[in-house]
């Protein structure tokens, strides 16, 4: 009989739930009993064992593993004669007033710090981290495992993976392995190492949950997504394997909070190394561009195209003249596969053709009227691409006396932006001329004192004819605004 009491020992109302025989400790003397416990145990420990041990990956992989930590500069807000204005509190008719007056050349920069992760690829120094870690950075540093801080420099940067490549001045560094992220599978375990909330050297594990995944406002990646734990800091870092190879480079978490909420997404390193040996070689990075506009198949409309279930993608427009266009694709197509991939949504298709060099051609199977047909397709690069090669190409012309980079532009560029000429600037350095007037990466300079700009070479030559010392108004279009602007070119 068992007896039950309370904390006060008062004696309670006695019970049996089974015979008393059932109940005695003599059942654990039994042969057969003890065989079961002994074969629980023995199931429990093979569990456990099989679990995965990650302390050797972590000893051999986390050397090459880095901090990223990055200083950054914005003007404060602030105009002539009216400093520390905050034009957010403005009425809109006012805002606008003020957006069009020139900054303060005698203003303030404001300075802010960030951090993220990275990991070496090379034993030479260059390290791989993500765009937007390093984006609007005017200093740069990589802290090491052994505590070494270096400077570091910005090899090339693209936004569309946010994937960058950055470089130390050293030798003989560690070196992750890289794996293929082409065979990783739902539900193999994941190990991320990175510096969450500035904590270096930190891993956390999990699994992979799911693949392929399409983020908004994120074309050209098709996303792991792991449970691994990542929070702000980690934004860089490698994803591990089991094996120890990296398998994705850690971008994005989904969140309410603004911390870790058990969904973490990464960049599959098949889609980051070829980013990072294009920004190597040349400092930015090109993709395959089709030409098409498409849409998702969803029940009703499998049926309507005779399809026995929701695949493809289905295309809505054909660009004209575009790569698709010259294939023979036309609107109602449903693309089934490509380059020898298969489609099963709309979202999956920028990523194969994101990947396919320029010039390269790859075949495409499509549903056209209840039959299966191939068309073979040449890739031609995507046109925003292009416009960052030229925006490479040149940068540092007239930065020392102008302050500002600047690009050509297509004629069909400028019709969007409604001016018939004028130079695209690419960049502005916080401390030049251009940035004292307020020019800003994204204006295009219309004219320079008065006189057309209709080419990058003219607007160089403008230049050399400029006065030095004396203020001179430039006229740029800032989105749907033309403004006025005084600028001065310092004495050479």
């Amino acid at each position: 009989m068992s007896t039950f009491f309370t904390n006060d020992s008062t004696r309670l109302t006695p019970f049996r739930s089974k015979p008393a025989k059932y109940a005695s400790p003599r059942i654990y003397r039994k042969p057969l009993v003890w065989l079961v416990l002994m074969s629980f145990l023995a199931v429990t420990k093979s569990f456990a064992d099989s679990l995965p041990n990650f302390s050797a990956l972590v000893d051999t992989e986390g050397a090459a593993v880095v901090k990223i930590s990055v200083v950054t500069e914005s003007a404060q807000d602030g105009f002539s004669g009216i400093p520390g204005l905050d034009l957010e509190q403005l009425p809109e008719n006012y805002r606008r007033f003020f957006e069009q007056l020139p900054l303060n050349p005698d203003r303030k920069q404001r300075k802010g710090t960030g951090f993220g992760s990275g990991f070496i690829i090379d034993s030479s120094g260059y390290v791989i981290t993500n765009a937007h870690v390093v984006d609007g950075a005017v200093d740069i540093k990589v802290g090491f495992h052994d505590r070494r801080e270096l400077q570091a420099t910005l090899v090339g940067s693209d936004k569309s993976t946010d994937i960058a490549v950055l470089k130390v001045e050293a030798d003989n560094l560690p070196v992750v392995q890289i794996g293929n992220s082409d065979n990783i599978k739902v539900g193999e375990w994941v190990l991320a190492i990175g510096s969450p909330f500035g904590f270096e050297h930190t891993a956390t594990q999990g699994i992979v949950s799911a693949l392929s995944r399409s983020l908004p406002e994120e074309t050209y990646v098709p996303f792991i997504q792991t449970d691994a734990a990542v929070n702000p800091g980690n934004s860089g870092g490698p994803l591990f394997n089991i094996a120890g190879e990296v398998i994705g480079v850690n971008s994005q978490i989904y969140s309410r909070s603004g911390g870790y909420q058990g969904l973490s997404f990464a960049i599959p390193i098949n889609v980051a190394m070829s980013i990072a040996e294009q920004l190597r070689e040349s400092g930015f990075a090109t993709r395959g561009w089709l030409g098409v506009r498409i849409q998702n198949v969803d029940q009703t409309l499998a049926e309507s195209f005779g399809l026995q279930k929701p695949e493809g993608a289905l295309v809505s427009e054909v660009t004209p003249n575009s790569p698709a266009d010259k294939a023979g694709f036309l609107a109602g197509d449903i693309i089934l596969d490509f380059n020898n991939k298969p489609v099963p949504f709309s979202n999956a298709l920028p990523p194969l053709v994101g990947v396919i060099k320029p010039g390269d051609s790859v075949n495409s199977e499509v549903l056209r009227d209840g039959e299966k047909i191939s068309l073979k397709i040449t890739i031609e690069p995507l046109e925003s691409d292009t416009n960052n090669a030229r925006a490479v190409a040149a940068q540092g012309r007239d930065s020392s006396v102008f302050g500002a980079s600047v690009a050509p532009l297509k004629q069909s560029e400028l019709s969007l932006a409604g001016v018939d000429h004028g130079v695209q600037v690419t960049q502005v350095d916080p401390d030049g001329a251009a940035a004292a007037a307020g020019i800003q990466s994204g204006d295009i300079i219309v004219s320079i004192n008065r006189a057309k700009v209709e080419s990058v070479k003219q607007f160089e030559s403008l230049l050399q004819d400029a006065p030095e010392s004396v203020s001179m108004p430039i006229l740029v279009q800032r989105e749907e605004s033309a403004i006025f602007l005084a600028i001065t070119l310092p004495s050479s």
